[in-house]
């Protein structure tokens, strides 16, 4: 049978990241019962995988298990150029066990001045894993590319939001409108590929 996501369904979105969450469902244009696996007191997975796609599936999949509910979940982050596509799949850890994205940016900064960078192109990736708890799993991968900025600008969003100028533009995700920011991103190019294939 084709797997597909109808209307109404409960879903679990696997993040412990209210911003997240609230992004997701956003992005799923309110169709769905969305409950977070943080407010289901759900154990966060160790992230064992090398690529986003993988550690979507992973979190996915956990949560499916766990939940007995159809799961979704999303790997993103940030990669630099000049760091060879560091922090990349490890741009949460970067922020520490606290979170703290604005320790995470300053190493951002740092580390793009050890290395004497001139070149400040960086992209941010999605990868989007809808799992069901009975087994499959699908993944859907977005990109957007751009340039950082320091320091940091704009309190909106989230992340590495404040230091990521999108391609085509002069402001930072963290100065954009919340709604101008979730039709361009990479996020939202990795749901528009879900709901092409998952929506009735």
């Amino acid at each position: 049978m084709a797997l597909s996501l109808p209307k109404g369904s409960r879903l679990v979105a696997a993040t412990h990241n209210p911003g997240k969450a609230v992004e997701l469902a956003a992005l799923l244009d309110g169709r769905f019962d969305l409950v977070s696996a943080g407010a289901l007191g759900l154990p966060e997975p160790d992230e064992t995988e090398s690529t986003f796609a993988g550690n979507a599936i992973l979190k996915a999949r956990h949560a499916a298990g766990l939940s007995g509910l159809i799961a979704i979940a999303d790997d993103s982050g940030l990669s630099v150029t000049a760091l060879g596509g560091g922090p990349g799949i490890y741009s949460a850890r970067w922020a520490g066990p606290d979170k703290d994205f604005a320790l995470a940016m300053a190493k951002v900064e740092e580390r793009l001045e050890e290395a004497g960078a001139g070149d400040f192109s960086a992209w941010f990736t999605c990868a989007l894993a809808v799992a069901w708890p009975s087994g499959p799993a699908v993944v859907f991968e977005g990109r957007i590319d751009g340039a950082l900025t320091f320091p940091g600008r704009g309190a909106n969003g989230f992340g590495y939001d404040p230091i990521f100028i999108p391609e085509g533009f002069d402001r930072t995700f963290g100065e954009m409108d919340p709604a101008q920011k979730e039709a361009m991103s990479h996020r939202a190019r990795a749901f528009s590929q879900l709901k092409a294939a998952l929506f009735d």
